[in-house]
């Protein structure tokens, strides 16, 4: 990781852009003086210049690195250099002699040439940043990028893929580009070419396309009151808005680039446009009810604040980051700055109770302020936290619409799609906010979270845990045996889902289960299973308490402290521990059975170990031979992609 002095040095090198041009689809590009000068004045990243004519194009050992890479050689000939800039020999050779005086290279002379080059300090061949731009799949890969690199392409890249080893891989998406957070396309242009050091005029036209067309659609408020659709021109609400939108969206044409807004359609016309491809701005004069003054008692991290920023700037968004990453907190910094009456939603009344504790130990609010409005009771207050359920049922909903929220904060709003809980997206609020660890969906409509709640805001997994904010867990699939031959036999038998649950409960898993734990005597551990009946076996097996639905909300919470407080070492959870509760983090999860290969289920049980100290260890446990290993590699395939580690150990029946 790069130290401060570095970071602020290699900031000033990119701002002045004198750091070298990297390589692009079209080859191996040489650090020139004043290349920043003929970008600004419209020249390509393709001109031809003489790189080292004079001295004021000096080659560097960044260019010489190029030509390394180039050839595929840690030492060259003045010859190969010159081949592979393209430049003439004899000035490649006076410059190569320059950086030999100045300590940056050395030279030696061969018998088949007079003399080789070669770098002062190898190692610097393969420590180096490195830059490969894919305009035509809109791919950027980066090999052993900085913090400043990969803080400018957060901006307008999405991180796909990692291999763990320095390798990184970019994907500029559609929605990337739409929640740039720049005031103008030029803004998000200079962005572009610090992270890349360089001009890719494919990609920026495709980025300048995008960039334009989130801003062709806007919801505005009428003087009468009303909401009205605004398109930048009459074709585009010609050939887009009116080609889509029926009389369910809209009650008739105002003029050739206006429509009137049917009220409580303006959630579906943004979903619509916005997966037509047309984002739509939404510039409602929206009530923000009575101004709350609250402060946070807490000191936001520097990622925390710039996602505080960023929300501020859009007036609505998602906080993704990995769990332990502090998206409570950063979403009281969203109410602190937003500073009006709030309404939380949340999936189950354990997370509104544990919000309602939260806000009163993180921020200024007094209790009389902060209420809950749920099964378990029913108080509307300044800040009211209430379930998705309660909010979306008809008879409640016209005490959360009677009153004028500045601000909504959807948690856990990956479920929001469902429609159950869309429902609670029709509420109206100046600023809309989402959470989640995994805004992802098994069936493919985790856009529409963006559609309904904002885009999303986040820092990329691997710089929380390079920071140390997050720890990375240790995961490992275990294959483990049948442990009778009765389910052997019934899953041979079975078909389609059937085979899936008797392999999910191989009586197996009971044996492994205590194994691990006697592997880890001092660890504080989680065992997660989906089946009730296993939950109660592996319970029974190693002694402890099973937390599942059946359980007591007193009970739930009376066995959650003793875990807390560290009075209690190990807990069998069903799948209420998922997103229901707000579990302890723990050292050692083991997860039995899954939801069929589901990455957010992954992500939240894995994440049950992430925490600022290391060394948490992550077990999945499938059954050998089955469909249960295919879905065990797709359930961690999402966080290998964020650059977490996934072994695979075969189980031995003696084990």
């Amino acid at each position: 990781m790069t130290d401060d002095r570095s970071s602020n040095r290699r900031s000033e090198d990119r701002a002045s852009s004198d750091e070298s041009n990297r390589t692009t689809d079209d080859g191996v590009g040489l650090d020139r003086a004043g290349d920043a000068e003929r970008d600004s004045s419209g020249g390509s990243e393709n001109e031809s210049t003489d790189a080292v004519e004079d001295d004021e194009h000096t080659l560097t050992l960044a260019a010489f690195h190029d030509a390394c890479q180039h050839e595929g050689r840690p030492v060259l000939t003045a010859g190969g250099v010159a081949r592979a800039l393209e430049e003439p020999h004899e000035a490649v050779s006076e410059q190569l002699e320059k950086l030999e005086d100045a300590g940056e290279i050395e030279s030696l002379s061969v018998s088949t040439d007079p003399v080789v080059w070669y770098p002062s300090e190898l190692e610097d061949l393969t420590d180096r940043e490195r830059v490969v731009v894919f305009p035509k799949r809109r791919e950027i890969i980066v090999d052993r990028p900085d913090q400043f690199t990969r803080a400018q392409l957060s901006q307008f890249a999405h991180l796909a893929d990692t291999n763990g080893e320095n390798g990184y891989r970019y994907e500029v998406r559609p929605e990337d580009v739409w929640q740039a957070p720049h005031d103008s396309f030029e803004g998000l242009a200079r962005t572009m070419r610090q992270a890349l050091s360089q001009r890719s005029d494919d990609l920026e036209d495709w980025v300048e396309s995008q960039w334009d067309r989130a801003r062709q659609f806007r919801l505005v408020t009428h003087d009468d009151g009303y909401t009205v659709l605004e398109a930048q021109s009459a074709e585009i609400m010609g050939n887009v808005a009116r080609q889509k939108l029926d009389e369910e969206h809209v009650h008739a044409p105002i003029s050739e680039t206006e429509d009137w807004v049917r009220e409580g359609a303006e959630a579906a016309i943004k979903r619509v446009l916005y997966e037509a491809g047309y984002p739509v701005q939404d510039q409602r004069e929206l009530a923000s009810g009575e101004k709350l003054p609250i402060e946070l008692q807490v000191q936001l991290r520097d990622y925390q604040r710039t996602w505080v920023d960023r929300f501020a700037e859009a007036g609505e968004g998602v906080f993704v980051g990995p769990p332990g990453s502090g998206k409570t907190v950063a979403a009281m910094g969203a109410m602190a700055h937003v500073g009006g009456e709030t309404l939380v939603l949340v999936p189950s009344r354990d997370l509104a109770r544990q919000w309602n504790e939260e806000l009163l130990v993180q921020t200024s609010l007094e209790p009389n302020q902060v209420g809950q409005y749920h099964g378990g009771q029913k108080d509307i207050r300044p800040v009211t936290i209430a379930t998705y359920q309660i909010a979306g049922m008809d008879r409640h909903r016209s005490l959360f619409d009677d009153r004028e929220w500045g601000l909504v904060v959807f948690d856990e709003c990956q479920h929001v799609p469902s429609d159950v809980y869309r429902r609670s997206t029709h509420l109206q609020s100046r600023h809309r906010l989402g959470l989640s660890a995994s805004p992802i969906r098994e069936d493919d409509r985790q856009t529409e979270i963006f559609t309904l709640v904002g885009p999303p805001i986040g820092t990329d997994w691997e710089a929380l845990f390079e920071d140390g904010f997050v720890a990375e867990p240790e995961l490992e699939i275990r294959y483990v045996p049948w442990g009778d031959d009765e389910q052997q036999n019934a899953y041979g038998s079975a078909d389609g889902q059937e085979k899936y649950r008797i392999a999910a409960r191989n009586r197996g898993k009971i044996n492994d289960v205590r194994y691990l734990l006697s592997a880890h005597p001092d660890s504080k551990a989680l065992v997660f299973v989906d089946y009730l009946e296993q939950g109660r076996a592996i319970a029974d097996a190693v002694g402890v308490p099973f937390l599942s639905g059946e359980t007591p909300h007193h009970e739930r919470r009376r066995l959650l402290a003793e875990f807390r407080r560290n009075e209690r070492e190990l807990l069998v959870v069903s799948r209420v521990g998922d997103e229901g509760i707000d579990l302890p983090t723990a050292d050692l999860a083991i997860i039995a059975s899954g939801l069929g290969g589901s990455r957010r289920q992954g992500t939240q049980r894995a994440g049950r170990t992430m925490r600022p100290a290391g060394g948490a260890l992550v077990y999945v446990l499938a059954t050998r031979g089955t469909r249960e290993e295919d879905f065990a590699r797709k359930q961690l395939q999402h966080l290998g992609r964020k650059g977490m580690t996934v072994r695979e150990q075969n189980v031995d029946i003696g084990e």
